[in-house]
């Protein structure tokens, strides 16, 4: 699975402007955010579909983003993770 490319990155515009947003996260290069010095979140493309990988409590979790409720999942799950 390749790290997501500009066209891809384009389809998941709306999520991206949130996480930009959520002050805990600092976006180093496009699609890659990180929380405080560690890595946090990334997305890859894959001929199944658009996948970000997050870590949550030390752990990278893959999570489904190609439709707007995975992404509404995926944003509420991160937000969820910021807060503790």
């Amino acid at each position: 699975m390749k790290h997501a490319g500009a066209e891809a990155l384009a389809s998941l515009r709306g999520l991206l402007e949130e996480l930009r947003r959520m002050e805990a996260l600092k976006e180093r290069s496009p699609g890659t955010f990180y929380r405080k010095s560690s890595a946090f979140l990334h997305f890859h493309e894959d001929p199944a579909g658009l996948f970000a990988d997050v870590r949550i409590d030390g752990a990278w979790q893959r999570h489904c983003v190609s439709a707007a409720a995975e992404q509404g999942r995926l944003a509420k799950l991160i937000r969820a993770a910021l807060a503790r």
